[in-house]
């Protein structure tokens, strides 16, 4: 296409080049490839399951660990507007009714009726009272006159709880007898029990929107000093926001760059999977990700402690073994009995197939440390209840070999039998449980950009102003944007995920201190 001076000067304050741009929308004229699955992976095929005593060796040697430096990367910027959307469409409906309390009748609002009946119970409740009885009202009373409008615009408006437009971090979680907590505030406590390194600081990086980091810092900054007292350690909280680099060009439905009704080229932010960006930035020897709404009151803690530490020791042990092999191949101190070893823990241990070609053992060592040179991540795995999520599968990579991998159902061709079974087999799901290390033999961090699977990404259907569009969204995070990383899938307990994708989530047992 052709860009006019007002397309390259828009181009240069992103700091998005014309070449990427171009590339952008061959990919949406090409459409992107499905992923290759060859069958699912299952405990025992490709699924590992700790046992007892693994579970305790495991975290002694995590605890062991005290020269490594820790960090744990939230993806924070998720809005919460999915969490109240029921709300939205019953305060909607409600307004065009009349505010007829007969419509919360209907089963399309029963989640509606649910929250009104538990209200009491939401750690956001006696915020909410107090902010009603400042104007005059009681919740009990306008609940008994449904009068369900007021406390919706106390909750959710701007010139109230302004719940409408924050993002989840920012929400009231969990209440305990010294008062409510975020989910922000809940990961500065579970940070404590597991990601405390040997100076006594936690580091947390929250990946937030432009528009609320100001608000988290303010929070974190009330809160800390607390949260510090509570757990005898130090807080150096780091925050930042989606590059605008990894943003991507909107299309109209001939594939042609769309333009605003000022002529200026559209782009939208490209998805999570944008946040290797951010990821790479990081500076640690080990990190734990986790989602924003993935956490639990400090009661039902222990299980994710217990398995975040061993699966950091799961990802140690892993690593010294990967180092030793690539240092035997580099000092060419392989015997046939050590390239039989490495070939063994290929196959059992990495869970990496060999492409179908034949390669003497000279090709086969630079097979080996081409693969074992690269980022390292040991991902929770829980088995499947109805829950969303990636999956465990084992894929076939473009060189032809197998390795398990993430994959989202977006990446599947569903009118493939085969692809669309083997999706059906899966037994269990991703909750977004990871821990990784991007530092090499050498200490020195691997380029994450270089191991993302451009082919992963996806197109999706948008609008502006009315008017549609497709975007185009980067590979995911946990799944196109590491596909070239290894990968070890252990399973671990329902427990230890606790996600809030709805506002009744949080009456659920598990979010209930």
């Amino acid at each position: 296409m052709k860009f006019t001076n007002d397309d390259i000067k828009i181009l240069n304050e992103k700091g998005i080049t014309v070449e990427k741009v171009e590339s952008q929308l061959e990919n949406f004229r090409k459409g992107f490839p499905y992923i290759k699955l060859v069958r699912a992976a299952t405990q025992g095929n490709g699924i590992k399951i700790l046992t007892p005593g693994e579970l305790n060796t495991y975290i002694k040697k995590y605890d062991a660990e005290t020269s490594l430096v820790k960090q744990k990367f939230i993806p924070a910027s998720g809005a919460a507007t999915r969490m109240f959307k029921a709300l939205f469409e019953f305060e909607a409906a409600f307004r065009m009714s009349g505010y007829d309390p007969a419509i919360l009748s209907n089963e399309a609002y029963r989640h509606v009726k649910e929250f009104f009946e538990n209200i009491s119970n939401f750690a956001f409740y006696p915020a909410l009272k107090e902010l009603l009885a400042k104007s005059g009202n009681q919740i009990s009373k306008l609940i008994e006159n449904k009068e369900y409008n007021e406390i919706l615009d106390a909750l959710l408006g701007e010139t109230g709880m302004n719940y409408r437009n924050l993002p989840k971090a920012l929400i009231l979680f969990h209440l305990y007898p010294d008062g409510p907590r975020t989910a922000v505030e809940e990961h500065l406590a579970e940070g404590a029990e597991y990601a405390k390194n040997s100076n006594g600081i936690v580091s947390i990086h929250l990946t937030v929107s432009p528009e609320h980091i100001n608000a988290l810092k303010e929070l974190v900054k009330k809160v800390k000093v607390k949260f510090e007292q509570k757990h005898n350690v130090k807080y150096d909280v780091t925050y930042s926001v989606q590059k605008t680099s990894t943003d991507t060009i909107a299309v109209d439905k001939d594939n042609n760059a769309f333009r605003d009704n000022a002529g200026n080229l559209v782009f939208r932010p490209a998805g999570h999977g944008a946040l290797i960006e951010n990821l790479s930035d990081l500076d640690a020897d080990i990190v734990f990700i986790k989602n924003i709404d993935n956490i639990t009151p400090d009661s039902l803690r222990p299980d994710t402690v217990l398995y975040k530490k061993a699966l950091a020791g799961v990802l140690l042990d892993y690593r010294e073994k990967i180092f030793r092999y690539i240092n035997l191949i580099e000092k060419r101190q392989v015997s046939p009995s050590i390239l039989k070893e490495i070939g063994d823990f290929f196959d059992k241990d990495l869970c990496i197939h060999l492409p179908d070609k034949k390669m003497n053992d000279a090709q086969l060592l630079e097979f080996y440390k081409e693969k074992l040179n690269r980022p390292l991540r040991v991902c929770g795995m829980v088995k499947n209840s109805g829950e969303p999520g990636g999956g465990p599968f084992w894929a076939e990579n473009p060189d032809g070999s197998v390795s398990l991998q993430i994959v989202e159902t977006t990446q599947i061709d569903m009118k493939n039998m085969f692809q669309r079974t083997t999706l059906e087999s899966s037994t269990h799901f991703n909750p977004v449980d990871i821990i990784c290390t991007f530092k090499d033999y050498r200490n020195n961090k691997f380029d994450l950009h270089n191991l993302v699977d451009p082919s992963a990404g996806f197109i999706t259907k948008k609008s502006k102003d009315g008017v549609p569009l497709k975007a185009q969204e980067l590979p995911g995070l946990w799944n196109g944007s590491m596909s070239g990383w290894n990968t070890i899938f252990y399973e671990v307990p329902a427990s230890t995920f606790s996600p809030v994708k709805t506002i009744n989530d949080l009456i659920r047992p598990e979010h209930q201190p």
